[in-house]
């Protein structure tokens, strides 16, 4: 389905940067992509999205630094140690909101 989207995204964005139909077709267009990511269920699907990406980059974070990051020059391991400690007191430690 992510691929679908993907591709059904990339197709629209290349009609309306390659179409010749003008001002008028574009508008048309923007309202449609308007009302689709207004829809409930694509919202639902892109958050769930967001979040299995942020619990792989949480599990792939913790992976890497429990590997390199203590063999990494000083100042890169202490940037690593204080994130590591960061996430111990916060949920989210990616900048974002689960809203």
């Amino acid at each position: 389905m992510r691929y679908r989207l993907t591709f059904i995204t990339g197709l629209a964005i290349g009609y309306v940067l390659g179409t010749k139909a003008g001002r008028e077709r574009y508008e048309q267009l923007r309202k449609s992509a308007r009302r689709i990511a207004q829809n409930p269920a694509v919202r639902n699907t892109a958050e769930s999205a967001a979040l299995g990406g942020r619990e792989v980059a949480t599990k792939a974070f913790d992976k890497v630094s429990a590997k390199v990051g203590d063999r990494m020059p000083g100042p890169v391991a202490e940037r690593i140690r204080s994130l590591r400690e960061q996430r111990g007191a916060q949920d989210d430690d990616w900048g974002t909101s689960n809203t």
